[in-house]
């Protein structure tokens, strides 16, 4: 079973960017929790496999965060799978996932699976766009925060600001509604101080764009959040 209650950092790897192997070699000796390996476009069967593959040398749990169908495959400790709860496409919300269980749901251990309640906050963000969101006021962040707890009783919610830094007031607020569901924070990281300042909320700090921009930057935010 995917076990993710005593995490607290983990990195973001974007399948459809390059990372130069001393990069990732830094990364997975980090002292991160676990590596969530997805992205929003360009996701493909082969550039999840090709980045798979190479962390395979580390011991690091690595997980893969569904963005499409195509991409699904096997060999990973652990599948997240997005809800984003503020779309206006069901699709986004049950619609791939009541047609992925309906192709591949004899093959899937369900045990590896965790539901992701997506809250997307940017609305210049790809994910946004892709998926059809209707920006969030604070209130409506903190209902969907309550529908995942008490209502669907979903693992994470995800407070998603998708590469901007985002209101620390707000994930304070919502954490106050969590008390089963974990809180993922994820958007704008790229300092030891920024990651201290979510981390007093979130239970786990979501660290991906500063990887391709300042590795050591990156780096020094594992640190912050143990």
């Amino acid at each position: 079973m995917l076990q993710v209650k005593n995490w607290q950092h983990v990195f973001k790897l974007d399948p459809n960017k390059p990372l130069q192997e001393s990069s990732l070699q830094m990364i997975c000796h980090s002292g991160t929790d676990a590596l969530i390996i997805g992205g929003t476009d360009g996701v493909t069967f082969n550039k999840v496999f090709d980045l798979w593959e190479r962390v395979q040398q580390y011991d690091i749990p690595c997980v893969l965060e569904l963005s499409n169908l195509e991409a699904i495959m096997p060999g990973f400790d652990g599948y997240l799978i997005p809800s984003v709860l503020n779309s206006r496409d069901r699709q986004f919300i049950i619609g791939l996932h009541h047609h992925a269980v309906k192709e591949y749901g004899d093959l899937i251990t369900w045990n590896d699976l965790l539901v992701e309640g997506y809250c997307v906050m940017n609305d210049e963000a790809k994910v946004y766009q892709e998926t059809s969101c209707q920006l969030p006021t604070a209130n409506d962040a903190v209902a969907y925060a309550q529908i995942a707890e008490h209502m669907f009783h979903l693992p994470i919610f995800y407070l998603e600001y998708s590469g901007t830094w985002g209101d620390p007031e707000l994930v304070k607020q919502v954490k106050r509604e969590l008390n089963h569901t974990l809180l993922f924070y994820g958007g704008g990281i790229e300092t030891k101080e920024q990651a201290q300042m979510m981390k007093q909320y979130a239970d786990v700090i979501v660290v991906g764009n500063i990887i391709y921009k300042d590795i050591q930057a990156a780096l020094r935010t594992v640190e912050a959040c143990k």
